[in-house]
């Protein structure tokens, strides 16, 4: 990491805060190997009991990248009866189709695909475009846990297990991104650049997110801090289990955000997302510093074609090149400039690790 993240600090020992944050939260919620085993076998306990005269005992989403697949795939090992869950935003690459349908098939696991009205989440997106911030990804994202949340309300159960973990994604600066809960964040950005109304996008009211969290009808369990969780042991057994296909970057199963954080982040803002997510390897232990440094050197298209990406992109989202140069002259701008409820969510995240700690429960 370093000062293309503009709220970075530095200690006297030049220790950056995302290090040191690191290790608290590695401290806080990835757990040794003795504690974690007994910790997973109380929570599998849990949701097989809780789902015992239900069809699925939990949802869990799937993309066809590596984090989502493995999920599935270990909660089957575990003995659990997951419903597989996909929010179908009309970017997938060919390659996360075919990897999804082969866990599944291979697994015998069943899937509900939630697809976006394209029109509708087309113009969505280019709103957050012209708004010049850093997260374009953040009507996927909310669509991706409105979905979730949906389904798992649907077939009756509380818990949703998805792959995010702090050893491979326990750094990213939020400067960078910003909170995808944050429903009045998109409807003020949609409204100020688009004429049209979210009729059918999945949405989730930051309320009714909250009372689902703290009244325990929404759970969510981030399975891989649980489990050893090295990337290239994952990448193998991913590939011997159930024939996954490695599709390159981080998220790379999107066209669209193989795009944005290839291309569109690194040359509006700066901001290459690779620094964070290599810094987390780096950290764990699954990366050396110098090897980091030389993957960073390297085009995050090396082995891809961009000219081909952006002219799918650009057809595929209605832009011309004249309208997308405006978009990526136009001074940048952060998310705080909108209206949003950041403070909120803040404190109800301080809120819920509390309770989560008296608790001692997932």
């Amino acid at each position: 990491m370093d000062t293309t993240d503009p709220a970075i600090r530095f200690d006297s020992n030049g220790v950056c805060n995302h290090c040191i944050n690191y290790l608290e939260r590695m401290q806080a919620e990835v757990p040794g190997a003795a504690e974690a085993r007994r910790l997973l076998d109380r929570a599998i306990n849990q949701i097989g009991d809780s789902g015992r005269n239900l069809e699925y005992d939990c949802v869990a989403g799937i993309s066809g990248g590596m984090d989502s697949t493995y999920v599935v795939l270990q909660l089957k090992r575990l003995g659990l009866r997951p419903l597989a869950v996909h929010f179908d935003n009309g970017w997938n690459s060919e390659l996360a189709v075919t990897n999804i349908k082969r866990t599944l098939d291979k697994l015998g696991v069943e899937l509900h695909t939630e697809v976006v009205d394209w029109e509708e989440f087309r113009e969505l997106q280019i709103s957050f475009l012209k708004a010049s911030v850093p997260n374009c990804e953040i009507p996927t994202d909310h669509g991706i846990t409105a979905t979730l949340v949906r389904t798992a309300a649907k077939v009756g159960t509380p818990y949703v297990v998805n792959g995010s973990n702090v050893r491979t994604e326990g750094i990213l600066p939020i400067s960078w991104v910003f909170y995808s809960h944050d429903l009045r964040h998109i409807h003020d950005i949609h409204r100020r650049f688009s004429s049209s109304s979210l009729k059918t996008f999945p949405q989730l009211p930051l309320g009714i997110f909250a009372w689902k969290i703290l009244s325990g009808r929404y759970r969510m369990f981030n399975l891989l801090n649980f489990l050893p969780y090295e990337r290239q042991s994952v990448i193998h057994d991913l590939e011997q289990s159930v024939g996954w296909q490695n599709y390159g970057g981080k998220h790379y199963e999107s066209v669209y955000t193989r795009w944005y954080q290839g291309y569109y982040l690194p040359a509006k803002f700066g901001f290459d997302k690779r620094k964070a997510h290599l810094s987390a390897l780096l950290c764990s232990g699954q990366i050396t510093r110098c090897a980091a440094i030389e993957a960073l050197e390297r085009s995050p298209y090396e082995s891809l074609d961009l000219r081909a990406d952006v002219e799918f992109v650009l057809n595929k989202l209605q832009l011309s090149e004249a309208e997308f140069e405006s978009i990526l002259n136009a001074p940048n701008r952060t998310h705080l400039e909108y209206r949003n409820s950041a403070w909120m969510i803040e404190r109800m995240s301080r809120l819920r690790v509390f309770l989560r700690q008296r608790a001692k429960r997932i």
